[in-house]
């Protein structure tokens, strides 16, 4: 489906007339969700597929559902999860299986209400500086771990008929400030970078979906990777990543200059797509006039990643959940 280059979010539990009236001139390629708009299981259905509706197909729907702090579905309606680094933690031998049952579990919520996209798994490595507010959603400080978990994290979402999004490309371990308040810079060699902190994404480059890192690597640019060439021609060449690339919220105050303007950057920088998240109609229409068509390379990324959506596999939900909870508790 010929969309522009652009996913947005809306601003609450029920879709507005306003807002259908505009994701219809808009045709944006996908929608996002958060807590704001999610009460229980026959109001958030109702709103996915007036967020189809809206746009005349069956567009994709993303969350980020990592569980732990990032779970934008919460109980009592659906599961609490651990963050990801305890449950590995409480899991020991079994992390990975773990891992599986984890995110098999989440696809199935998320499958049932029309949410067929994640915003996981995290392929950033941790270091002793990560900011908190990254630390314990992350898998590993060694890349073999982070990339098995990664691995089971995908598989477990798509058997449920759940696309992954691999992030934060092209590494946001080393981050030592929020970068929904503040930029972060990287000031170390790229011998370094490509060492550890590249190398979980260039193991990973498969995957059909990505979304960029608000991060400056000085030896890389001066600017941050969601907005440079520089940086996007390296997760391109270097990294070997060849699936759709949609920035992180472009809102993030570690970004400056207008919303018109970090959108025109970020595809100017190569990004496939510009991902706005707060639901705000005046930087909405902002974005949706700076984001046309999405190109021919783009469009044929953003199909091939789709093309991924499938029925989920059969599983028994109560023995899964059993399993998962055993294995966490020891």
């Amino acid at each position: 489906m010929p969309c522009n280059s652009v996913i947005f979010g809306c601003e609450s539990e029920v879709l507005s007339p306003q807002e259908s009236r505009f994701f219809a001139s808009a045709n944006p390629w996908g929608f996002i969700l958060f807590a704001r708009n999610i009460a229980d299981r026959t109001q958030l259905k109702r709103l996915t597929d007036d967020l189809r509706a809206s746009v005349g197909w069956d567009a994709p729907i993303l969350i980020d559902q990592e569980g732990g702090r990032v779970q934008r579905m919460r109980a009592p309606e659906w599961r609490e999860y651990l963050p990801a680094l305890d449950q590995m933690q409480a899991a020991g031998d079994n992390a990975a299986r773990a891992m599986y049952l984890r995110n098999r579990l989440i696809a199935e919520e998320l499958h049932e209400v029309g949410i067929d996209v994640n915003c996981a798994p995290l392929a950033d490595v941790i270091w002793p500086e990560s900011h908190p507010v990254l630390r314990n959603r992350c898998y590993g400080d060694d890349v073999d771990t982070v990339v098995a978990m990664c691995r089971e994290t995908v598989r477990g979402f798509l058997d449920g008929g759940v696309l992954p999004v691999l992030k934060h490309i092209p590494g946001y371990g080393r981050a030592v400030v929020d970068g929904h308040k503040d930029l972060p810079t990287v000031d170390v060699s790229r011998d370094e970078l490509e060492k550890l902190d590249f190398a979980p994404f260039k193991q990973l480059n498969d995957i059909k979906m990505g979304m960029t890192a608000h991060i400056v690597f000085p030896v890389i640019d001066d600017k941050p990777a969601t907005t440079s060439a520089k940086a996007m021609e390296m997760i391109r060449k270097d990294i070997g990543f060849d699936g759709l690339i949609m920035t992180d919220d472009i809102s993030m105050e570690a970004l400056s200059g207008t919303i018109a303007d970090r959108s025109k950057a970020s595809l100017d920088a190569g990004c496939d797509l510009v991902l706005h998240c707060s639901g705000e109609m005046a930087d909405m229409v902002a974005v949706a006039e700076m984001c046309g068509p999405m190109p021919p390379k783009a469009q044929a990324r953003a199909d091939a990643a789709l093309a991924q959506r499938k029925t989920p596999t059969e599983i028994d939900i109560s023995a899964a959940t059993r399993e998962l909870e055993r294995l966490i508790s020891g």
